[in-house]
């Protein structure tokens, strides 16, 4: 049977981790902590206030040496955040008026990017990611468990693969085209042993000359 495409079930299997620690960037709905004064500039702090004094925006560098930007509604909760840590890894977040995390766009010094969206419930559901070798994969998961479900992503050469998971998160379908242009196919049981597929390799070069 064909060799299955392992880098991107390697990659779509770890996305969510990745972005949930790369990118999160110790991201979580907080109000920054400032003197309740109608106008305050500080050397580690700037306090945004409107006009009836309500705390509406906290431009900061944490005790972490994170510099921190945070936006509040009229009744004080954030609902948005930039981030960039003293490493240089960098994100904005927003969050829905209970106080969850719904949307993290970072960027890390690794040279892995992306976005991530998050359901209702917390959980992740949604990751678009480019790692530094160019790499890009679309991550879809299980709104239920968080496990991924189904997977798109495109090599350096350029190949596209998509990947089904089942409610294991085990890879069990896989359609690709690869580098030289043949689609393939290929079927796992829930092992994660290939049980069908096709073709079994690609063309050779004096196989493609032969067919021109």
């Amino acid at each position: 049977m064909m060799n299955r495409t392992n880098w991107l079930y390697g990659t779509l299997a770890l996305t969510g981790g990745l972005i949930g620690g790369i990118l999160a960037l110790e991201i979580s709905p907080t109000v920054a902590m400032a003197a309740k004064q109608a106008r305050s500039i500080r050397a580690q702090q700037f306090v945004l206030t409107d006009r009836d004094g309500t705390q509406r925006g906290v431009m900061e560098v944490t005790t972490r040496g994170t510099a921190d930007l945070a936006l509040l509604d009229g009744s004080g909760r954030d609902r948005a955040e930039m981030r960039v840590a003293k490493d240089g890894n960098g994100g904005i977040a927003f969050y829905d008026q209970d106080g969850r995390r719904r949307v993290v766009v970072g960027e890390a010094v690794s040279g892995r990017n992306g976005i991530a969206i998050y359901a209702s419930t917390g959980r992740q559901i949604a990751t678009l990611s480019v790692a530094s070798s160019d790499e890009a994969s679309l991550t879809l998961y299980d709104p239920n468990n968080g496990r991924a479900r189904a997977g798109l992503g495109i090599t350096t050469d350029g190949s596209p693969a998509l990947v089904l998971f089942d409610d294991k998160g085990k890879d069990r379908l896989e359609l690709h085209i690869g580098a030289k242009g043949t689609p393939g196919i290929a079927l796992a049981d829930e092992t994660g042993k290939t049980i069908a597929g096709m073709p079994e390799r690609e063309p050779t070069t004096q196989q493609q000359n032969q067919n021109q």
